[in-house]
Parts: structure tokens; C-alpha cells; sequence
């Protein structure tokens, strides 16, 4: 085992097979080629392969997506470390190669299998280790001083991982010249992982005003209660902001990094809530799977929102809020060419 080399492989585009991946105890890669390429693929087959699949795409991309998948298959090996990222709880997963590639019935089809040891708090890590994390590509290398920034952060997989305040501005590194569409994305991914980590980095009471301030921005007048005061609502919405006029809307915000919250959590601050009330939970930790669904079999409507969701509705809704919330997390239009 090379312990000073970490295989990244992306759970699908935002981590969609997260769950998959960590619960399944394996990685995977997508991408249609037939099941007769074997366990050393050709790269020249590969591309041709992918041309006659995706007509549409550029040569520059398909030569990328078969250079990736070449190495998926020729390049790890058993014994290999190989990470993951879940952006719900912002936890990297690290685990160790077990087994060749082999075939599943899966939208990624492509599965090596993975025994996770480890798990890092993305907050704990420092601002150039995250800034190389943060490249779109499905499968990369992680080398140097990412490694070591890793391992030096790292806690058995499933305790509650030490995250440090992010103070340190990133900045982007270096990187090969590449086609705009391949910039384009690249730079929505890490915009998307800056602004989580500038949210992450508030406290209790910012998180909380943060999101009063989007809720003003979408056109209800709210109310916040103080830190201390937890009666299970944080911020209670509504459009007259007396709760006269309907939707009333009770908010409950926890800010625990790498902490998801359970059902439990979520029968709790449902418990006094009546016919007619609507509810948000927002949690930067994410939530468990049983807590998903307390709240789908919930008969009060609520809706649990994750760090993910929520940059989702700040950048939604950033042109309309006042200057209290875009001093919480200032951001900048970018425009690019189409």
C-alpha cells in the first residue's frame, strides 16, 4: 500500500450514491462500455467506444473520460487508499481498496470493493488541501501534502469528527489549460465547496440570521429567537410576521459539523406543531436516513435542508437580501461566455 497516495473517486455527480458508496462499502464509476474490455482496458477502445456514445461531446472530454477510465481500472490497485466526499455532512471517507473491478447493476456500474476506516472533517482541513479536493474530475489522485493534511485530521470512521474554524482565504491552483466548458465546471464545483465552507465557518448566531435573512429575502417577515431561549424554534416566518396569515412557518437550525441529526431531532421539534404549520429544519451536519424518514412520514409538512440546499437557496435568493445577510457570506457575480 502507497500511504502516500489517496485515490479520490466522486459518489456521481453531488455525490448522489454518498449513501451507496458508505453503506455498500465500495466506490464505483459510471460511463456505458461493454463488459468485454476486461480487467486492462485500451485506451484507444475506450475512446472510440465513448465517441459512438456520447456523438455530442468534444474530443477533449472523451479522451479525459477514457484517460479516467483507464486508470480506474489499470492504475488501482488492492491495498490502494482510495476517499470519498458526502457534501451533506462534509466528511471525507477513507477507506482501502479490496477487490478488481467488477460489474453491478447500478448506474455506476463499475464497483471496486472498499473496506472505510476513517472519516475527515472538511472544516479541519487547511485551505490548500481544500482547494485540490475540489477538482470536478470523477477520479484523481490526492498526493503530498494533501495526504498528509488527511491523515493528520483523520478520526475512526464513525466518531464525531474535531473541525477547525475555516479563517484563511483559498485560492485556486495552477492548473493545465484545459477547454472552457471543463473551466466552467470546474469553477461551479468550487464555488459551490468555497461558499459551504464560508457558511460552515459562521457561528450558532449568524448561521441562524443567515438563514432569517433568506426567508426575507423570499418575502416573509421573520422573527428569531435568542440563543438560550430554545423553545425548539429558532425563527418562526410568515407573510404578516404575526402568524395571522398563512403559511406559518417554524425553523429549527442546527450548526454541529459533522453531526447529522435523527429521528429523534426531528420528532422533537415537531412535537406542539398543529394542523396548518409548516416547518424547516436545517442542519450544516445533514441528517440520518431514519431521520429522513420521520420526516417524510410526517402528517405536519417539513422539510429538512442540508448544507448543500442551503448555499443552493443563498445564491438563489442572494440579489434580493439586504445587506445584514450579504455581509454574512459576501459573494460576487461571475459572468461567463456561453
Amino acid at each position: 500500500m502507497n500511504n502516500s497516495l489517496i485515490w479520490m473517486v466522486r459518489a456521481g455527480r453531488g455525490a448522489a450514491y454518498i449513501d451507496d458508496f458508505v453503506e455498500g462499502d465500495y466506490v464505483a464509476i459510471g460511463w456505458d462500455i461493454p463488459d468485454d474490455f476486461g480487467q486492462s482496458p485500451d485506451k484507444a477502445d475506450i475512446e472510440g467506444r465513448l465517441k459512438e456514445i456520447y456523438a455530442g461531446e468534444s474530443d477533449g472530454t472523451v479522451a479525459m473520460w477514457a484517460s479516467q477510465i483507464v486508470r480506474y481500472f489499470n492504475e488501482l490497485q488492492v491495498g490502494d487508499r482510495v476517499a470519498t466526499y458526502d457534501p451533506n455532512n462534509r466528511l471525507y471517507y477513507i477507506g482501502e481498496i479490496l477487490s478488481e473491478v467488477t460489474a453491478q447493476e447500478h448506474h455506476l456500474k463499475w464497483r471496486r470493493d472498499v473496506k472505510w476506516k476513517d472519516q475527515v472533517s472538511r472544516d479541519a482541513l487547511k485551505s490548500s488541501t481544500r482547494n485540490s479536493l475540489g477538482a470536478i474530475s470523477t477520479l484523481f489522485a490526492i498526493r503530498d501534502e494533501a495526504v498528509s493534511d488527511l491523515d493528520a485530521n483523520k478520526v475512526p470512521l464513525g466518531s464525531d469528527p474535531a473541525a477547525t474554524e475555516v479563517t484563511e482565504k483559498t485560492a485556486d491552483a495552477l492548473k493545465p489549460e484545459r477547454n472552457s466548458r471543463e473551466l466552467f465546471e470546474e469553477g461551479v464545483t468550487k464555488s459551490a465547496e468555497y461558499i459551504e465552507d464560508r457558511i460552515s465557518a459562521l457561528n450558532w448566531e449568524e448561521l441562524q440570521d443567515l438563514v432569517a435573512e433568506i426567508l426575507r429575502a423570499m418575502g416573509y417577515r421573520t422573527r428569531t429567537s435568542p440563543r438560550g431561549a430554545d423553545r425548539g424554534i429558532d425563527i418562526f416566518a410568515s407573510p404578516d410576521g404575526l402568524g395571522l396569515e398563512e403559511p406559518r412557518i417554524f425553523v429549527e437550525v442546527k450548526h454541529r459539523r459533522g453531526t447529522q441529526m435523527g429521528s429523534q431531532d426531528i420528532r422533537s421539534f415537531l412535537g406542539g406543531r398543529q394542523q396548518g404549520d409548516r416547518c424547516l429544519y436545517v442542519s450544516t451536519g445533514g441528517f440520518t436516513k431514519d431521520a429522513k424518514y420521520e420526516a417524510e412520514r410526517s402528517t405536519i409538512p417539513i422539510t429538512l435542508i442540508t448544507l448543500p440546499q442551503l448555499r443552493e437557496l443563498l445564491v438563489e435568493h442572494y440579489d434580493k437580501m439586504g445587506p445584514t445577510g450579504t455581509a454574512l457570506v459576501p459573494l460576487e457575480r461571475i459572468y461567463w461566455p456561453a
